[in-house]
């Protein structure tokens, strides 16, 4: 069939172009720059344009700023990650798209200290607003309710991990020592990049719709995984974390202001049952292999 991937450019995005087109469908990669077909999530217009000349059957909606460059903006952010998606979604209805494939995140959930100890799909999307990215996943899946005609497949990963990637989740494993708020274990549950590629090659395919969990069976707590890097963990009282980030994030000695605590504390820390009973998707490798092959590769490297 015919695909198009929006933000098909990224590192993930990129990975599922190829598997796509590997398995014999014909796709259409779009993103900010050649050579993928430029198309800028923000202008409406141009999305309007891309899609009904495409006339896809089924897109692939990745397109998102998960980490923020130097010099970017809550606003910008918002106008590519809710903004956009309207856009796409709104082209897709008008061009009689039949699917969309929407990337979301575990972070759609949110950071609260209700949260359950293993998070279901079943449970509401409360993106905290003080975190752009998890605020602006909340977002888009609240507004996703408004495009019933189309049929959707929603996947809220996890902490995707593979042997290139490198973003500024695994760069809190590379410090010399990792961060512990006393009280909280802070589990990671990780997924491989090869499963997401393949997780949505079957949404674009498959018979199955719905929202999914995307991420490996099991978790590592911070201290599992400093013990798997033989590194020593750092314990601190989250009073004193939290006042000390907002004392370097003032001054500009860090990036991350006091709210960073919660995200520290109370990740969410994805149910991947539905996943394999509904989906029909078992991933590949669980949490610790995931990070024990990322980690033989980082070693290796």
């Amino acid at each position: 069939m015919k695909v198009l991937v929006t933000g098909g450019g990224g590192f993930l995005g990129s990975s599922v172009v190829r598997g796509l087109a590997a398995a014999g469908h014909e796709v259409v990669s779009t993103d900010l720059r050649p050579p993928s077909v430029v198309m800028d999530v923000t202008s409406a217009e141009q999305v309007s344009q891309v899609i009904s000349a495409e006339r896809p059957e089924v897109v692939v909606h990745l397109a998102s700023i998960v980490t923020p460059g130097p010099g970017s903006t809550r606003e910008l952010e918002h106008a590519v990650d809710v903004t956009g998606t309207r856009h796409v979604l709104d082209a897709c209805v008008a061009a009689g798209v039949r699917r969309v494939v929407v990337s979301s995140s575990g972070a759609a959930y949110g950071y609260h200290a209700d949260n359950p100890a293993w998070i279901t799909e079943d449970q509401p999307v409360r993106g905290n607003e003080e975190f752009a990215y998890s605020h602006h996943k909340r977002l888009v899946e609240e507004m996703l309710a408004s495009y019933p005609s189309l049929e959707q497949v929603v996947l809220r990963i996890g902490t995707i991990l593979g042997r290139s990637v490198d973003n500024q989740i695994t760069a809190l494993f590379e410090r010399r020592r990792l961060l512990r708020i006393r009280g909280s274990e802070s589990p990671f549950v990780f997924i491989w990049d090869e499963d997401v590629v393949a997780i949505i090659q079957r949404a674009v395919t498959g018979s199955v719709t719905g929202v999914f969990n995307v991420a490996g069976d099991g978790a590592l707590t911070i201290t599992e995984i400093a013990g798997l890097l033989g590194k020593p963990v750092l314990t601190v009282p989250e009073p004193v974390l939290r006042g000390a980030l907002a004392v370097a994030s003032r001054v500009g000695l860090s990036p991350y202001g006091p709210e960073q605590t919660r995200f520290l504390q109370y990740r969410p820390v994805l149910d991947n049952t539905r996943l394999k009973a509904v989906f029909g998707y078992t991933p590949t490798r669980t949490s610790r292999e995931a990070f024990d092959e990322w980690r033989a590769a980082r070693r290796s490297s």
